[in-house]
């Protein structure tokens, strides 16, 4: 990941956040945090803001063993990685995917 002569720096770590698996859009329809079930996440964990060079990543880390669990790469903003919710300045969109899918 890191080329040579490059750092990765942490730019935000927040200790806990919650993870939402939401359906594809079925419409150009903004997307709105109270369609979710917010009182159940379907995973909890960390998430910390990295650079490296010009892009971002957005981790989503286990909060004791550090374990990835996913991660998006973050080269604009807005973008097709990460989208604001019409309702709510807490929430986003953060699109990840398995590199590992066939």
């Amino acid at each position: 990941m890191a080329t040579e002569g490059q750092y990765e720096s942490i730019l935000c770590v927040k200790p806990e956040v919650n993870v939402y698996r939401i359906p594809p859009r079925a419409s150009n329809r903004a997307i709105r945090a109270a369609d979710w079930k917010l009182d159940a996440p379907d995973w909890t964990g960390r998430m910390r803001v990295t650079a490296l060079g010009k892009v971002a990543y957005v981790k989503l880390e286990d909060k004791i063993s550090g374990e990835l669990f996913a991660q998006a790469p973050l080269e604009e903003y807005p973008g097709i990685a990460m989208e604001t919710v019409s309702d709510s300045s807490r929430y986003f969109v953060l699109r990840i995917q398995d590199d590992n899918a066939g």
